[in-house]
């Protein structure tokens, strides 16, 4: 008797909007130019909700266009002001790329100062209407890393927002960005920050995702593949993966909240990393049809997901 094939994996989207249709909402309502719509969807959520939405205000001359008519509408509407810097944000570092630094030109530089610089005026004025508006904190920990104000004043930033959400689990991301030495940190800054954010967020919050991001950069930080893999397989290394998804992925109180997929898929590359197929085929197994961008991104996109997914399926006994 001839066995029967397995069914193929489904393919992946990496639209956020997969996971979370309001994305699809506020699309719409911004396209639309319906300011009322996009009011009601973010007035509606908390902190990480609304960071999830803002991450749908692209880089496009129409959406500026809206939202600066907005604003002359409304000159004290701190909500359009956010939202329009971060346009502003997206539109300079669509211009710089994702190229290293050698490849951009010296021109892409200084649009995406000058477009950084345009968004921290208005977060500024922001900040100072509205001190506990994490979104425009958020906006500006970009800000300080594209203009280079160092690791004094990016710190200083997250302090502030930490004040009104202390386990902001996006917020601190990207202060971790900026203390990994690529931005003038050091690992030591790094790992330190990300066991502190591991260790004092609730167990089952996706906080300890910070200390599986800080190996990744290290990871990816070495030179050669062989460096990589003897850096996977350190028992050091695999003893923190396995305690930072104990914490998260793996823990009981753990839930599906803006931020879930990417966790999820930073896990299930490092389970394969250090050959625990098992453990990544249930991260996989999770995520189904759903993919972020970030980890994929920086070893090749789809392809690589593609290869990890179909050995943890196959070495990991779930189907």
């Amino acid at each position: 008797m001839i066995a029967a094939m397995p069914a193929p994996l489904p393919a992946i989207t990496f639209d956020p909007a997969a996971a979370f249709p309001e994305v699809n909402e506020m699309r719409a309502a911004l396209a639309g130019w319906d300011w009322p719509r996009v009011r009601q969807l973010l007035d509606s959520r908390d902190w990480a909700g609304r960071s999830l939405l803002v991450g749908a205000v692209d880089e496009g001359p129409a959406i500026g266009q809206f939202l600066r008519t907005v604003l002359a509408q409304h000159p004290g509407d701190t909500v359009a002001a956010t939202l329009l810097a971060a346009h502003l944000i997206q539109a300079g570092w669509a211009i710089r790329t994702a190229q290293h630094a050698q490849y951009v030109s010296r021109e892409q530089f200084a649009q995406l100062h000058e477009h950084l610089r345009q968004a921290e005026q208005i977060l500024i004025d922001v900040c100072a209407r509205e001190p506990g508006n994490v979104i425009a904190w958020q906006e500006r920990l970009t800000t300080a890393r594209g203009l280079e104000l160092g690791q004094v004043e990016t710190r200083r930033r997250y302090d502030r927002l930490a004040r009104y959400a202390p386990h902001d689990r996006r917020s601190q991301s990207l202060l971790l960005q900026q203390l990994c030495p690529k931005w003038g940190g050091s690992w030591d800054a790094a790992f330190a920050f990300a066991r502190e954010c591991t260790l004092a967020a609730p167990e089952g919050a996706q906080n300890a995702l910070l200390l599986a991001d800080a190996h990744f950069e290290r990871y990816y930080a070495f030179d050669t593949d062989g460096e990589r893999a003897a850096y996977a397989r350190d028992p050091r290394v695999v003893q923190d993966i396995w305690t930072a998804a104990q914490r998260s992925v793996l823990h009981p109180h753990f839930r599906h909240e803006p931020g879930w997929v990417a966790t999820r898929s930073v896990f299930a590359l490092w389970f394969g990393l250090m050959d625990q197929w098992q453990a990544a085929a249930a991260q996989f197994a999770a995520l189904g049809h759903l993919g972020s961008e970030y980890p994929w991104s920086y070893l090749g996109g789809t392809q690589v997901l593609d290869k990890f997914r179909a050995e943890a399926y196959a070495k990991g006994g779930l189907r």
